[in-house]
């Protein structure tokens, strides 16, 4: 019996190494898949509290120097973690305004390096929230505490992602798409005392917008049970303004918030900004969260607002879409560049990099933009999509400012004289989207 054992142990030994070198047996930040289970879909999924403990400096206002004097909502970071064959993709929503400053970079490093992903399978996002802490390496316009924020910041999302990854499960995927008004054109006209047109940051509901709430549910394949409620929505999150304070996740983040309060049972619902670059939300830079006489703070009526939409969406998913594969895609792009301050040049300056991730999983794809983009380059992607289901989202892997479209250069204003580009970038971006979006559908199934 015992030399029987030895022999088995010994043969099990061999089939584990042949496993290894056939791979068959794939190592997820640490943890063994077998090849069994690799030709299923699956997905983990992960969430941390990064609310800072101490008072930072805020991010999106150049007018507001003080710092944070409290906390309204808790901020958080909230991943997404697919798998099937050895190909992940990871979607990370955090609670800040960006990654500026180089951190993008510095943080996408630290997370590949330690859970073995491909640069093309991370999508480290942020929702834009302007009450949230600056992201800062240092500098001397840096606060300490924004500095040892950073530090932990980076650390959190390192072991969020590794979490999420280490614990997958096989899952079935759906997606649909509602509509809500929470966004706005904010490119208001007005007219100087000479009756010259003249665009500044307000409200215009005379354009139309893309209100389209984009819904995509991950539910455990053995009981259906729903793991995430992954949702894109085309605002910036600025209810609150430069007189504002308080921490928030402001609209999106309150919408995830509320999410998860309603669904509880653990469910994760990471909130994506879709190509938002002219849009705000209906209220605007307030200066606080005003609850007087029964009052709503305007940025807790609108994230709600939003999540009950995703709500009446979810109710209406029934059939789950294609489980696979996973195939991703990133490039930089090298974009055309004007001088800093000219509304009207078509070329020149330097050219600022821009990240441009692309994946999908089957019939979902997702599309992350590294700046901020126009609402209307946003719609030109997914109206030329190949794909069922495409998620735009922004922030993604870069920050590299606004992109706006060529028509809004003889417009001017703000978005138009504080980007980088030439009027001509917006039509590249498209155009290398809609390239990788073609590439990854040529992944078999």
């Amino acid at each position: 019996m015992k030399r029987f054992t030895t022999m088995w142990l010994r043969e099990w030994g061999m089939v584990k190494m042949l496993a290894v070198i056939l791979g068959t047996w794939l190592p997820v930040c640490g943890v063994a898949i077998s090849g069994e289970q690799r030709e299923v879909l699956r997905a983990g999924t992960a969430k941390t509290d990064i609310t800072p403990t101490k008072p930072v400096t805020l991010a999106g206002y150049g007018s507001r120097k003080d710092l944070s004097q409290g906390v309204h909502d808790p901020l958080s970071a909230r991943v997404v973690a697919f798998e099937q064959n050895g190909k992940r993709l990871v979607l990370v929503s955090t609670d800040i305004l960006g990654f500026y400053g180089g951190t993008a970079a510095s943080i996408r490093k630290a997370i590949l390096e330690t859970c073995g992903l491909e640069p093309s399978e991370l999508f480290l996002t942020a929702i834009h929230t302007h009450a949230a802490p600056t992201p800062t390496r240092g500098g001397d316009k840096a606060h300490p505490n924004n500095v040892e924020y950073t530090k932990t910041l980076e650390t959190q999302l390192v072991a969020t992602v590794r979490e999420a990854l280490a614990h997958t499960a096989p899952v079935e995927v759906a997606a649909g798409s509602g509509s809500s008004p929470v966004g706005v054109n904010r490119r208001e006209v007005v007219h100087d005392a000479a009756g010259k047109p003249q665009v500044r940051l307000g409200r215009n509901p005379a354009v139309l917008t893309d209100r389209e709430v984009q819904v995509v549910r991950v539910s455990r394949a053995d009981t259906g049970g729903v793991m995430a409620l992954v949702f894109g929505y085309a605002t910036h999150s600025t209810a609150m303004g430069p007189g504002n304070y308080l921490v928030s996740g402001d609209v999106h983040g309150l919408a995830e918030q509320f999410l998860e309060k309603h669904l509880e049972g653990g469910v994760v619902a990471p909130a994506f900004a879709g190509a938002s670059g002219n849009i705000d939300p209906w209220f605007r830079v307030l200066p606080k969260f005003n609850t007087a006489k029964g009052w709503i703070p305007e940025a807790v009526l609108m994230g709600t607002m939003l999540g009950e939409e995703v709500v009446h969406v979810l109710d209406g998913l029934r059939k789950p879409i294609a489980s696979g594969p996973i195939k991703t895609a990133f490039q930089t792009l090298a974009l055309p560049a004007k001088p800093r301050g000219k509304i009207d040049a078509a070329t020149g300056g330097e050219s600022p990099e821009f990240n441009l991730t692309v994946g999908r999983v089957g019939d979902l794809a997702v599309v992350g933009l590294g700046g901020e983009v126009f609402d209307e380059i946003g719609k030109a992607i997914k109206a030329a999509s190949p794909f069922p289901h495409t998620l735009v989202i922004t922030h993604c892997n870069g920050a590299a400012g606004y992109l706006p479209t060529k028509e809004a250069y003889p417009e001017g204003g703000y978005e138009v004289e504080s980007s980088s580009f030439a009027p001509t970038a917006a039509e590249e971006v498209v155009k290398e989207s809609l390239r990788l979006l073609r590439e990854v559908q040529s992944a078999e199934k």
